[in-house]
C-alpha cells in the first residue's frame, strides 16, 4: 500500500519540492496551508489533498488530520514546516508579533506533533520531522523572536525523539543552516555563487533518505548547510 505523507505549512520552496519528490516516489500527499488558493499549481502537479489549517488552532489540527484520516487513513510521515518571523531591534520589537512568531514556529509544531504521535502511536510506526534554520542553533542580532521559537522546536524535537523512538516513531529535526534558494531569478544566489545557496530539491532528498532508515540507525538530527555558510 501507497505510503501517506502531511506537509504542514506547505507553499513554494522547500515544501514543494518535498510535495513533489514524495509524489514521485509514490506517496500520497497532503498539503495543509492557512491560504489553500497558493497550492493551486502544487495540488495539480502532485494530486495532493489540500486542507486549510492554522497550526496554532488545535481544533483546525485535529479537523487536519481527521481530513487525511477520512480519506487515506494516518499518514506515514508528517513534516512541520511552518513558518513566521518578526525582526528587529529588541527594544523596539511588538510583542503581539513576537508571540505570533513564537506560536507558528514553535507551538504549532507541538500540536502537530501531539496529533502525531497520538494517531502513530496506536498503530507502532511512523515519522514525524520538524523544520528547523540556522536559528535553531545559532541567535542573530535583532532575531531574538526566531531563534526563540526555533530554539524550542528543536527542543521539542529531542524530547519527543527520545521518548517515541522505543515505541517506533522517528522523531527527526532538520537544520537548514543557510538560504534556500528560490528559482534562477533569485538574487541572493548570484551573490552568493553557484554553491551559496542550498538547492530545495536536494534538501527534500535528504527528508526522504530520513524517512527510509533502518531503525537500527535512525537519525534524530540532519544539518544541512552549503560549504561557503560559516559554521
Amino acid at each position: 500500500m501507497a505510503e501517506t505523507a502531511l506537509i504542514v505549512g506547505a507553499g513554494s520552496g522547500l515544501s514543494a519540492s518535498l510535495a513533489r519528490l514524495f509524489a514521485k516516489e509514490g506517496m500520497r500527499v497532503a498539503l495543509a496551508a492557512r491560504n489553500t488558493g497558493k497550492l493551486a499549481s502544487l495540488v495539480k502537479d502532485t494530486d495532493a489533498l489540500a486542507i486549510a489549517c492554522d497550526a496554532v488552532v488545535p481544533s483546525q489540527v485535529e479537523a487536519m488530520f481527521a481530513a487525511v484520516e477520512a480519506k487515506w487513513g494516518v499518514p506515514d510521515l508528517v513534516v512541520y514546516n511552518a513558518g513566521y518571523r518578526t525582526r528587529g531591534p529588541l527594544v523596539s520589537l511588538d510583542p503581539k508579533e513576537v508571540e505570533r512568531t513564537i506560536a507558528v514556529t514553535a507551538f504549532g509544531g507541538f500540536l502537530v506533533g501531539q496529533s502525531a504521535a497520538k494517531r502513530m502511536l496506536g498503530r507502532g510506526y511512523g515519522s514525524i520531522f520538524f523544520t528547523g534554520a540556522s536559528a535553531s542553533v545559532k541567535g542573530y542580532a535583532e532575531s531574538a523572536p526566531f531563534a526563540m521559537g526555533k530554539f524550542a522546536l528543536r527542543g521539542l524535537a529531542q524530547s519527543m525523539a527520545r521518548e517515541l523512538a522505543p515505541k517506533g516513531i522517528h522523531v527527526a529535526h532538520f537544520v537548514i543552516d543557510g538560504g534556500i534558494a528560490q528559482g534562477s531569478g533569485d538574487a541572493r544566489a548570484k551573490d552568493r555563487g553557484a554553491d551559496g545557496m542550498l538547492l530545495p530539491d536536494e534538501i527534500a532528498r535528504n527528508y526522504l533518505h530520513v524517512h527510509r532508515q533502518q531503525r537500527s540507525a535512525w537519525t534524530w538530527e540532519v544539518e544541512l548547510r552549503p560549504w561557503v555558510e560559516r559554521f
